[in-house]
């Protein structure tokens, strides 16, 4: 069982560099995944990151009643009738089952009470509601039912926004004069190399801007396409956006991910004919890629090492 298991383990080890490349006979790149990210080969590529969703304004608080106490309300009605009652009844001397009425001693009593019973009742009726849960904010859920407050909705960002930051930031720290938007006009500018080396089937004119294997997997494309007698041709080349979406640093690498957005007429003829075997001549096609360039960590040139479509 571990033989077997070890086995299997050695073939999809040795199949990984195949399972990255789909051969396809459109543009340089056009249809197919190849090269290497390093350890994100096999990881969809990041897409470029979208407009924040506008927050949802706050809803107001709803006015809070104010908080009733024992002493006002039905309690303190009840409560003052209560007392009322008690004392006339001592006066006239039907209270507590006296014959008579009461003296000054006991009406002082009485009214002592009477006065405790209010100052508690109304120190009850003064103290401020619990609050729960307070944060920094000052917002607070009171003991008294009140209007339900949805929370702000969050600004939604891109998943990976955050990673893009801190690579582009690591790529400064060690090259204090690179700057993304330069880097995707240098980008945009490969992108026109490497297909126009593609179109004569022959890379060896873009292979200062390649890594050695990206270099090698065209030019077996170039090569197959050579052997079949026909030529892939590409006009009205329009690029749309080059937007930046990866960046990170792996053994001693810095990595670069661009998303293509472009649009160009892709057809592909017989070499002896003319005769169109492949795409349009008239038809544009839309297509959206992602090119990831690697270099040495520091300002030394950027190489494309892998294409990955969408």
């Amino acid at each position: 069982m571990r033989r077997s298991l070890a086995l299997v383990c050695l073939l999809v080890m040795a199949l990984a560099p195949v399972l990255l490349v789909t051969e396809a006979w459109a543009r340089a790149g056009g249809g197919s995944s190849s090269g290497s990210r390093g350890t994100r080969s096999y990881s969809s590529p990041a897409k470029p990151s979208t407009s924040p969703s506008q927050p949802a304004s706050p809803v107001a608080p709803a006015p809070q009643p104010q908080r009733s106490g024992w002493g006002s309300g039905i309690m303190g009605g009840l409560a003052g009738f209560a007392l009322g009652g008690l004392l006339g009844s001592m006066l006239f001397g039907h209270g507590m089952g006296m014959g008579g009425g009461i003296g000054f001693l006991e009406i002082l009593l009485i009214a002592g009470g009477a006065f405790f019973l209010w100052r508690m009742f109304r120190n009850r009726q003064a103290q401020p509601a619990p609050t729960y849960g307070q944060g920094a904010g000052g917002s607070s859920w009171q003991s008294q039912p009140q209007a339900y407050e949805p929370a702000p909705t969050a600004p939604m960002a891109s998943a990976t926004s955050g990673d893009l930051d801190r690579g582009l930031s690591y790529i400064r720290q060690m090259d204090g004069g690179f700057d993304p938007a330069r880097f995707s006009d240098q980008a945009s500018d490969v992108f026109f190399k490497v297909q126009a080396a593609w179109m004569q089937r022959d890379m060896r004119s873009a292979s200062a801007v390649l890594t050695p294997d990206m270099a090698d997997i065209l030019q077996k494309d170039c090569d197959r396409l050579r052997a079949q007698g026909r030529i892939n041709r590409l006009e009205n080349i329009a690029v749309r956006s080059v937007t930046p979406t990866e960046a990170w640093q792996e053994g001693g690498q810095d990595f670069l991910t661009v998303c293509f957005l472009a649009s160009l007429l892709d057809y592909t003829v017989e070499e002896s004919s003319g005769q169109v075997v492949d795409g349009s001549r008239s038809e544009p096609v839309k297509f959206e890629e992602y090119w990831t360039f690697t270099r040495p960590v520091g300002p030394n040139a950027w190489r494309l090492s892998a294409i990955q479509q969408a």
